[in-house]
């Protein structure tokens, strides 16, 4: 079920922000997903946002520009931040629920808190995280549902080789 963003404490010890804020961080994403879009590729945008707020890193799914199937968004936003000393209080924000192998980079690397912009066209592991302590809140944001269903319908082939669904 999805949450909704709230203004109060959370359980990973980090301040709740302002759920205009999270909008504000998923613009992010979102002209990142539409930048991989018009590159021919796979549109889900990412940026990973330090506990001050500060965007550290941003990124879209390169897959198909690089031929590399590890190139997610959230992985490119990750690797776009650098090393951190550590990543407590950290947002990974993503126009779509990530997958398993995002999912286990947010929870590997301690990421405090997962703002995600839709879950309706792919629901992936943004309900274990949130059994892991991660804050989760899901925006069901129509922008990132219309890019995906767009996407999805255009390209079903490349859309299932994405998700593993062949």
């Amino acid at each position: 079920m999805p949450s909704t963003p709230s203004i109060e404490g959370s359980e990973s010890g980090v301040a709740t922000r302002d759920p205009d804020q999270y909008r504000a961080w998923l613009d992010i994403a979102l002209a990142e997903a539409v930048a991989g879009r018009d590159e021919g590729g796979i549109p889900i945008g990412a940026a990973l946002i330090g506990s001050d707020g500060e965007v550290l890193g941003r990124g879209h799914n390169r897959r198909v520009q690089h031929d590399d199937p590890s190139v997610h968004g959230e992985t490119d936003a990750f690797r776009n931040a650098g090393r951190q000393r550590t990543y407590r209080g950290t947002t990974m924000v993503t126009t779509l629920s990530p997958c398993w192998y995002c999912s286990g980079l947010v929870r590997q690397f301690g990421i405090s808190r997962l703002v995600v912009g839709e879950a309706s066209t792919f629901s992936g592991g943004h309900d274990w995280l949130r059994e892991h302590g991660v804050e989760v809140h899901i925006l069901d944001d129509p922008r990132c549902v219309d890019l995906m269903t767009d996407f999805i319908s255009t390209n079903p082939a490349l859309w299932n080789e994405d998700i593993g669904d062949d």
